[in-house]
């Protein structure tokens, strides 16, 4: 299965971004907390993403054999949760129900992995491809959103997951160098 434009999000927030977004948290409600269907469906990939990489990074601590994946995992951990939770804060003020899980089928098919097959498997779908998406997702709603704090968070977080998708490009040229 494919990782869809967040919903398997994406991959990581380092401090900078953690701090942007959560001046999500911190801006006063609008008199209107209805999100337009765009801003909803980025509350909801975005947090489905989220949940996919703080899955697939705890099952990338034991089944990884390489100890670089291994450190990224335990950031993608740290970062994706405070994420989740400053989304978490945004969807209940705007009346949002339950974030969406993680993506099943993916995290599925990576616990059958282990080793090398679950470093490739994990850089390239869960670290690699889904920052990518993150980075389209992010981009597109600071570029198109219609809620200020949702807008003004996408924004500030952008340049972190730039970082990540790079952490996440090394670690794939690394693995392809030891090959």
């Amino acid at each position: 299965m494919t990782i869809r434009p967040f919903r398997s999000f994406v991959r990581a927030f380092a401090a900078p971004a953690v701090l942007a977004l959560g001046v999500v948290a911190c801006l006063p409600a609008s008199a209107d907390t209805k999100l337009s269907p765009g801003d909803t469906q980025f509350v909801q990939d975005a947090s489905q993403a989220g949940a996919t990489e703080i899955a697939a990074s705890k099952l990338a601590l034991t089944n990884s054999s390489n100890p670089q994946v291994r450190k990224f995992a335990q950031q993608m951990i740290a970062d994706h949760t405070k994420l989740a939770r400053s989304l978490d804060v945004v969807a209940t003020e705007k009346g949002l129900g339950a974030a969406p899980g993680a993506d099943s089928a993916l995290v599925g098919k990576l616990q059958g992995l282990k080793g090398d097959d679950f470093d490739k498997a994990y850089i390239d779908e869960v670290a690699v491809g889904g920052h990518q998406k993150a980075v389209e997702l992010f981009q597109k709603e600071s570029e198109s959103g219609t809620d200020p704090q949702l807008k003004g968070a996408a924004t500030h977080a952008l340049p972190t997951i730039r970082h990540h998708l790079a952490m996440a490009q090394q670690l794939a040229n690394a693995r392809k160098a030891s090959s």
